[in-house]
């Protein structure tokens, strides 16, 4: 596994290679041992796995408060998604920034997001499937979220926004007041 750091402090691309042969490839997507640096003593506790099936529709930003606050570990299995992390731990040398990279089923690319920054993600091509690995158990009454056209992040979808969930379309903007995710 090759770990590669990213502008936004602590979020990391992890590429596998696979190995191929006459059957086919085999490809290990998941090493405690080769990511513990990263996890810093953390488990993976929950894996989740979504389908979303229009081209242009956004999940997201979704994040979850102390003592909750999750490290998440995403990998696309089938389609094409444009995967976006937003900083809003307080203090951070990045907070506000985001970062946006593609990832794939061909690209074995995972994305590694630390706790105190917010997912989400655009599909880029239909029935797109991602495998979100987890640190902490979701817990309803610590979740939070942004909006995903906040002005004062500024991020650039790829594509037009066809299909935002009641849920996300309710997400808060950040306040002028807000300053950060205490960790």
């Amino acid at each position: 596994m090759d770990i590669h750091a990213t502008p936004l402090t602590g979020v990391y691309q992890v590429i596998a290679t696979p190995y191929q042969d006459e059957r086919g490839q085999f490809t290990r997507w998941f090493c405690q041992r080769e990511l513990a640096d990263l996890l810093d003593g953390r488990q993976i506790v929950q894996i989740n796995h979504s389908l979303t099936r229009c081209v242009g529709a956004v999940r997201g930003l979704h994040f979850q408060y102390p003592p909750h606050a999750e490290m998440k570990l995403i990998r696309c299995l089938r389609g094409r998604v444009f995967d976006v992390a937003v900083d809003l731990r307080a203090g951070s040398p990045t907070l506000w920034h985001w970062y946006g990279v593609e990832l794939s089923a061909a690209t074995h690319m995972m994305l590694v997001i630390p706790k105190g920054c917010a997912h989400g993600f655009q599909v880029l091509e239909p029935d797109s499937e991602l495998l979100y690995l987890h640190t902490t158990f979701y817990a309803p009454a610590a979740e939070g979220g942004i909006h995903i056209d906040d002005s004062r992040l500024k991020i650039t979808w790829p594509l037009p926004i066809i299909d935002l969930s009641p849920r996300d379309q309710a997400l808060p903007r950040l306040t002028t007041d807000f300053t950060g995710i205490p960790l």
